[in-house]
């Protein structure tokens, strides 16, 4: 590698080496250097190519009198000192105002609310994220989490809509639970009726429509597993409907207001919708003239297609609309944060923000982890990373409206693999190229949650599990975000769990997650014996397998004080931790085997389709919700 691609790969924050899990240095390669460079649209395709992007890059941070950003509390004067002269200087507060300011050698600046705000000195742009050092820490409660496509029994069928969670929400906030958790709503791939895992969205800042409840009726289906295509077809239709009676009906004056408010960036998402709906969900494969949301023939299309585009936004308006009648109806419950929504680590490479945002991601690549025992060749996680550099030009407005738009619904909202604001491993996608790590604004990153989450009063998980860069933990501390501490890994040898008092206090604690087995299925060591059904693993891992289990079994038992598959002993057991959150699931409550998810498997086995065997109008009356809610109140975590 020369020295200035060498020089260009480090000013553009990729990792020049790691370390894997089995304590080998790899080194980042010259072909990886190149590859991750070109997703940041710093090409360096030849040793000229690198050095002159290399110069252009130089004097570009050399022209700045102070950094891309600057990250302030509010109400404090800040001094700065500058690089070189500046002649004008101006700052915009986020509301609009705006000011001249008069520089010297230090630039001064006045107290400044919360917020984001910009600075222009001599053309060159600073943004200033004005937030508090810290969240406060939640006060010790605890809250339900659940799957909200299966909130329907396989006597009822269908799919679980708002309307289903509205329900399990007045049944959960009648027990003094604090919250309610699910996985992503954000908006999907409607025209593909098989991608549905939440975690591989279309659009992060709009909403799923397929929970839409639909006006006057209720889809039914029977099954224990959800049939999407048959699910989804049905729910298109009856809501093609109800759009054509809203319609007929003169319309809303709410929803006219609401496009309004949501101008050009829902426009534009209903556009996409609407161009998927003829030419396929993802724009990859849609002509090469309607992959730019800015082109002639896309403007065209929407306006010879009006009516579609306006179904879509009305979609949208819909499902905002009863997203937001199930977070009063919770803080009407009288739960402290409401909707506990998680946001995913990434969005799809093909679908609705990256062709309206398309600038802010990187492009090439894909989100993954690197080569370890168990993916020897990497993980590719098939989502789009935001491009740092692009990002922070952009003044984070899209990472921004991204947290903000969660917040409009959610108390608390859990960050998915917020491993990723340190670094993230960008995958190539030539595979014949190793991936590498990327640093990311992570400061910047923190600061924005703190603006976004202090601006509602709300708080802030981030899931950190896996392998933590050095420093994220503290940082995260140092924040008020909470971290993850999920019980079953909570060893401090095999078998030897943390005792409760030795929790991390800033943290929401859980049994287990959506992609680990249930408490009836850990103990069962259902999740190793499906994997040894399906061929992953063979019979001697299976064996060894479930004795390592029934070690892990009998040492919780041990400090649980448990004695059978009873829940009680580990709900008791959670109580009591250290931890200030604690999420109980409901698969637990109702004691099932079978987990929501299993990672690495696709169409073997039946992720994010199993319905739940009560029905969600009988959760208030079904005895394990007082019984936990006592629990809880026993162990101090409600009144």
């Amino acid at each position: 590698m020369t020295s200035a691609l060498k020089e260009l790969a480090h000013l553009a924050g990729i990792h020049h080496d790691y370390w894997d899990q089995t304590g080998t240095r790899v080194e980042t390669s010259e072909a990886t250097a190149r590859a991750l460079l070109a997703a940041m649209n710093l090409p360096a395709a030849t040793d000229a190519e690198a050095e002159t992007t290399l110069a252009r890059f130089k004097a570009a941070e050399a022209a700045r009198p102070l950094p891309r950003w600057l990250i302030l509390e509010p109400g404090e004067i800040s001094r700065h000192p500058l690089s070189h002269e500046v002649l004008a200087a101006r700052l915009r507060l986020e509301d609009g105002i705006e000011m001249r300011l008069h520089p010297g050698e230090t630039l001064t600046l006045p107290e400044l609310p919360l917020g984001i705000h910009h600075l222009d000195l001599d053309g060159h742009g600073t943004t200033l994220l004005v937030a508090p050092r810290s969240l406060p820490l939640p006060e010790r409660n605890w809250g339900v989490t659940l799957p909200l496509y299966g909130l329907r029994t396989p006597k009822e069928g269908g799919l679980g809509d708002y309307a289903d969670l509205a329900n399990s929400v007045r049944a959960i906030g009648k027990h003094g639970a604090s919250f309610v958790g699910l996985n992503p709503v954000h908006a999907g791939f409607p025209n593909d009726p098989n991608a549905f895992s939440p975690y591989s969205p279309s659009h992060r800042r709009r909403l799923a429509t397929i929970h839409i409840a639909v006006p006057g009726q209720r889809l039914n289906s029977s099954g224990t597993l959800i049939d999407y295509p048959g699910t989804v077809a049905a729910h298109r239709e009856a809501m093609e409907a109800a759009f054509a009676k809203f319609d007929a009906g003169g319309g809303n004056p709410a929803f006219d207001d609401y496009v309004a408010r949501e101008g050009a960036s829902l426009r534009r998402f209903a556009t996409y919708q609407a161009l998927a709906d003829v030419h396929g969900p993802y724009w990859g494969g849609w002509p090469e003239t309607l992959r730019d949301f800015a082109s002639p023939e896309v403007a065209a299309f929407r306006d010879a297609n009006a009516d579609a585009v306006r179904f879509h936004a009305w979609l949208q308006w819909m499902a905002e609309t009863q997203l937001a009648e199930v977070a009063a109806i919770a803080k009407a419950a009288g739960m402290r944060y409401g909707l506990y929504l998680d946001l995913a680590v990434g969005t799809h490479p093909h679908g609705a923000e990256t062709w309206s945002e398309g600038p802010s991601f990187a492009s090439g690549v894909s989100l993954g982890a690197p080569p370890d025992a168990f993916s020897p060749d990497g993980q590719v996680w098939a989502l789009a990373p935001f491009n740092p550099h692009a990002l922070a030009e952009m003044g984070f407005r899209p990472f921004a409206e991204t947290i903000r738009k969660q917040f409009r619904f959610a108390g608390l909202l859990r960050i998915d693999h917020v491993l990723g604001f340190e670094r993230a491993f960008w995958a190539p996608d030539d595979r014949t190229i190793p991936g590498a790590y990327v640093a990311m604004p992570r400061d910047a990153l923190l600061a924005i949650v703190r603006i976004e989450a202090s601006r509602v009063g709300a708080a802030v998980v981030g899931e950190d599990l896996g392998n933590i860069p050095d420093g994220l933990q503290a940082a995260l501390a140092e924040s008020g975000i909470l971290g993850c501490r999920v019980a079953m890994f909570e060893q401090q040898h095999h078998g030897t769990f943390r005792p409760p008092e030795d929790y991390t206090e800033a943290a929401l604690a859980s049994f287990g997650t959506h992609d680990l087995p249930t408490w009836r299925g850990w103990r069962s060591a259902r999740d190793v014996t499906i994997r040894h059904e399906l061929g992953i693993l063979n019979d001697t891992d299976h064996l060894n397998g479930l004795d390592w289990r029934k070690g892990e079994v009998e040492g919780f038992d041990r400090i649980a004080e448990n004695a059978d598959d009873d829940p009680d002993a580990m709900h008791r057991f959670l109580g009591n931790v250290k931890s200030r959150l604690v999420a109980i699931q409901l698969e637990d409550l109702l004691g099932l085997v079978e987990q929501a998810n299993l990672p690495g498997t696709v169409e073997v086995h039946p992720n994010w389709r199993r319905r739940l065997p009560v029905a969600v109008t009988e959760l208030a009356d079904h005895p394990a919700l007082p019984h936990v809610a006592q629990i809880m109140k026993e162990t101090g975590r409600q009144e």
